[in-house]
């Protein structure tokens, strides 16, 4: 059997916030992640992705303006296509995916309430939110099942577990 292969990953980072140190590798993890989520969900073709780490704050308004949900949330996905209808970059021939949004600050209290490392959280919250941008959702039981699926296949082929 043959190995899929792993798209290649054109990725923006912004660091918008300063309330939580980002770990070092933070970006590499992240870019992992995004990369291991499109191989097991059989995305064929390179993918442009941004990432923009924001405080709980900055993350509360995206979600009221966006969402009409006046609270905190952990990551925000918003996805420019879905299904394998996807704009290309003409800079770099990549699908544009769209933008994940993380609250370092939510996810720091995560990792500590779920006692694991903000790496593992940040990573979880990358391919959850990647998922997202594939067009996976988790409004019904069997759209969570296979959702929660293929995020434990990635982070446990990525070694990322809790």
């Amino acid at each position: 059997m043959s190995e899929k292969k792993t798209p290649k990953i054109y990725m923006s980072f912004r660091n918008n916030q300063k309330a939580i140190e980002v770990p070092n590798g933070l970006r590499t993890v992240i870019r992992k992640c995004i990369a291991e989520t499109l191989r097991v969900t059989d995305f064929v073709g390179d993918a442009d992705v941004s990432v923009t780490l924001v405080d709980n704050e900055r993350i509360k308004r995206i979600n009221k303006e966006f969402r009409d949900k006046n609270k905190v949330t952990d990551v925000i996905s918003f996805p420019l296509g879905a299904y394998d209808e996807y704009d290309v970059n003409p800079e770099n021939g990549a699908y544009m995916l769209g933008d994940i949004v993380i609250s370092m600050e939510k996810a720091h209290a995560q990792a500590i309430e779920y006692g694991h490392s903000l790496v593992r959280e940040v990573g979880f919250l990358a391919t959850h939110s990647t998922l997202h941008l594939l067009g996976y959702d988790h409004m019904t039981p069997e759209e969570a099942a296979v959702m929660e699926k293929k995020q434990a296949k990635a982070l446990d082929d990525l070694g990322i577990t809790r």
